[in-house]
């Protein structure tokens, strides 16, 4: 069983002096037998009594010691520092450094005067000389940190440390506290320092990460800044190196040319004038934005990815800002998409093609206003909803958690189901109506053909976060790649679709290719004709 909180054993044994704050913890040490055969939630529950236990006695120690200051003990087990604080802060330094073995905590005089009673504040700081070793590995194998799975590989890197302030105050309401752990090993290239603390579950105990980041991490140092007072320890996490991955290859190689054609189509839109209209304005804004977005992806620093629950290859907040950017563009690649499949269905509609003043009002009215509101509407309202839903423990994506991906799914499934009808009634009406009007037989053609081809485009764009949506089951991997190939492949696709199989675009490149030759053959007759005209010198005696 636990070992029994020690009240009954408090009075008489620590507040003489800090020694037998340690006497008492060996005691307690000893007395839970912390072995092989101890149950694991057991084991927790011991340790969480440990930790609060000796908290308490020190904090009560250093309150019962008005003569002095600071207060210093150092035993096999562990050792402890204590700071009395008398009247306000002007009198004391403005952050204290307590010491512990080689490890410090450094804790704003504000916070330990704000937690004081009757005058008087207190802190302690206590290094356990042992303890990562009993509940280190025990810990880490439950898979019970709040945002990973097991972490067979991971280890506990420091000494285990606690701080605590008044009557044992856990919450800091002002400035964090910073504390200075020396790792056991020398930290390794491939591995990544997570800052973690003993959280408190059910009478039992696990490592956290939560309200604790490494503000400073060398080969034998981590500072961790925490938003609260706890027991605390360095956790060295094994990084996954990734270039090497099938997948990560694909995405790469298919990323770079999506972005080699979508830079050949946004050219291709600005520069031919002869399909300048309102279709190729749709497609030149989806192309920047999926231009943009391909190019965001690439080059994140994505190819070393970190196995510790919680930390970021990046800093959370940039992984945000990425995460948030990423959602923007991807949205307003749907909202053009969709804005095609408005347009056309009102260009079908009005039996005709759309004249000046009715695209002007498409444009001015409402294609702009839309096409870059509204996913920004979205971004904005997800944002102020769940800030921090943007960055995940492994990506810079939209967090699973509460359905947090539906802020950018709901929205694409929305789009797409608009568009299928947009193109139904497009098609019945090119077969109706069209067909039974003495209509310009080219025109249906080519309506019928930008039909299909918007069609085939939004099938390419949805049909990628449906196969990321079926990334379960047994056909999980096969969906994988899948996803990752339609998906880095999408730039390639457009620049097929609306270039290379437009008849004016075709004969655009043609007269661009013919003007390029007769400019380098007028070039190199010049150089020749150049070099063949005679020098000559004149010699004055």
């Amino acid at each position: 069983m636990a070992p029994e909180p020690p009240d009954s054993l408090l009075p008489g044994l620590f507040l003489s002096c800090p020694q037998n704050v340690t006497l008492l913890f060996n005691a307690l040490l000893n007395s839970t037998s912390l072995g092989d055969g101890r149950d694991k939630w057991e084991v927790g529950s011991a340790v969480t009594v440990l930790l609060r236990s000796v908290e308490l006695a020190a904090l009560a120690t250093a309150l019962q010691s008005l003569e002095r200051t600071t207060q210093n003990v150092t035993t096999e087990s562990l050792a402890i520092q204590t700071w009395l604080v008398t009247g306000n802060c002007s009198q004391h330094s403005e952050v204290f450094t307590l010491r512990a073995h080689e490890e410090a905590m450094d804790v704003h005089c504000d916070t330990v005067t704000g937690a004081a009673t009757q005058g008087l504040g207190a802190a302690a700081f206590i290094s356990y000389s042992t303890l990562d070793c009993i509940i280190g590995e025990r810990r880490l194998s439950e898979g019970n940190l709040p945002v990973g799975g097991k972490l067979e590989k991971s280890h506990l890197n420091s000494r285990v440390v606690s701080g605590a302030v008044g009557e044992w105050v856990s919450r800091l309401h002002s400035r964090p506290a910073n504390f200075t752990l020396r790792h056991r090993q020398a930290k390794k290239e491939e591995e990544e320092a997570l800052c973690v603390y003993w959280k408190v579950v059910a009478e039992s105990g696990s490592w956290s990460p939560d309200g604790c980041t490494a503000v400073h991490t060398n080969s034998t140092h981590t500072t961790c800044s925490c938003d609260h007072l706890s027991s605390f320890a360095v956790l060295m996490c094994p990084i996954a190196v990734t270039e090497s991955s099938p997948l990560t290859i694909i995405t790469y190689i298919g990323l770079t040319l999506s972005l080699l054609c979508l830079f050949l189509s946004i050219l291709t839109f600005l520069l031919c004038r002869s399909i300048r209209n309102v279709s190729t304005s749709l497609h030149l804004q989806l192309c920047i934005y999926l231009f943009l977005a391909d190019l965001l992806f690439l080059t994140q620093v994505t190819r070393i990815r970190s196995q510790c629950p919680g930390a970021h290859s990046l800093p959370q907040v940039a992984c945000a800002v990425i995460a948030g950017l990423l959602h923007y563009l991807l949205l307003a690649c749907f909202s053009w998409m969709f804005l095609e499949g408005l347009h056309l269905f009102l260009t079908v509609w009005n039996l005709t093609v759309v004249n000046y003043t009715s695209a002007s009002w498409f444009k001015k009215r409402f294609m702009y206003p839309f096409g870059y509101g509204f996913p920004a509407l979205v971004v904005a309202i997800s944002a102020a909803v769940n800030p921090g839903a943007y960055g995940t423990s492994t990506h810079c994506w939209l967090s699973l958690e509460r359905g947090f991906h539906w802020s950018f799914l709901g929205p694409v499934c929305a789009i797409i189901l608009i568009n299928i009808m947009f193109f139904a009634l497009t098609l019945w009406i090119l077969r109706n109506r069209l067909s039974s009007l003495n209509a310009d037989v080219s025109t249906v053609r080519d309506h019928r053909l930008l039909t299909f081809k918007s069609i085939a485009q939004l099938f390419i764009l949805g049909c990628t976060w449906s196969l990321g949506l079926l990334q379960v089951g047994p056909a999980a991997t096969v969906m994988a790649y899948l996803f990752t190939i339609v998906n880095s492949l999408q730039g390639a696709f457009i620049f097929l679709v609306h270039c290379l199989l437009n008849r004016q675009v075709r004969e655009e490149y043609r007269r661009w290719i013919k003007g390029f030759r007769m400019f380098s053959t007028k070039s190199q007759t010049s150089d020749l004709s150049m070099s063949a005209v005679p020098t000559t010198s004149t010699k004055t005696d």
